[in-house]
C-alpha cells in the first residue's frame, strides 16, 4: 500500500477522488468547495479593523480554514514520508528551452534558478514571485473565486461565472506559459 502511495496517482483515480468532493461537501454541509475565500477568512478573523468586507460571520466557514490546514499538513506528510524517489522526467525538448534561459538544475519541483532567496531580489524573480503571487492574489479576488473554485466546484453546480472564468484561467495560462514567461526568463 505504501508503494502505492509514492507513485504518481493515475488521472482516473485523483480526477473522480478529487470530483467527488464537491458533491460530498454539498451533501453533507451544503458547502462550497473553494480555498482563496481563506484569506477573506484569516484577514476578518485577525484583522479587528473597521471594514466592512471583512464584517461577517466568519466563524461559520471555520471548516474551510481547517480543510486549508488539512491540505498543508498532507503535503508535509507526503513530502516527508511519500516522496517519490524516482527523477522527474521532463521532456529533453523543454529540458533545452530551459537551459537556454539558464535553468539547468532541475532535480527537484522547484529550480533553484528560480525558486531561490538570492534570486527573489533580482527583477527575474521579483516578477515571477512577487509581481506574479499579487496577480495570482488579485485575480482570484476580481474573478470570485481561485481556479479550484471556479473550475472545481463552479462547474460542477453549472455556473455560467465559472465557466467563463475557467476559460479565462485556461486562456492566461497559455498566454503567460509561451509568451510573458519567456520574455522573463530570458531577463
Amino acid at each position: 500500500m505504501l508503494e502505492f502511495l509514492k507513485q504518481p496517482w493515475p488521472w482516473y483515480i485523483a480526477g473522480p477522488l478529487v470530483g467527488l468532493t464537491v458533491p460530498a461537501l454539498l451533501i453533507l454541509g451544503n458547502k462550497n468547495f473553494g480555498i482563496s475565500a481563506n484569506l477573506r477568512h484569516a484577514c476578518a478573523a485577525c484583522l479587528p479593523a473597521n471594514i466592512s468586507f471583512f464584517k461577517y460571520d466568519w466563524k461559520k466557514e471555520i471548516w474551510n480554514m481547517f480543510f486549508v490546514v488539512g491540505i498543508l499538513i498532507g503535503g508535509v506528510i507526503a513530502f516527508s514520508f511519500l516522496a517519490n524517489p524516482n527523477p522527474i522526467i521532463i521532456n529533453e525538448n523543454l529540458r533545452t528551452e530551459l537551459a537556454s534561459y539558464g535553468i539547468t538544475n532541475i532535480n527537484g519541483m522547484l529550480p533553484q534558478e528560480i525558486f531561490s532567496w538570492e534570486n527573489l531580489f533580482t527583477i527575474k524573480g521579483f516578477l515571477m514571485m512577487v509581481v506574479g503571487g499579487f496577480m495570482i492574489g488579485f485575480g482570484s479576488r476580481y474573478a470570485g473565486g481561485c481556479t479550484s473554485g471556479h473550475a472545481i466546484s463552479g462547474l460542477s453546480n453549472l455556473q455560467l461565472p465559472s465557466l467563463i472564468a475557467t476559460c479565462c484561467f485556461f486562456i492566461g495560462g497559455l498566454f503567460m506559459a509561451n509568451i510573458i514567461l519567456p520574455i522573463i526568463l530570458s531577463l
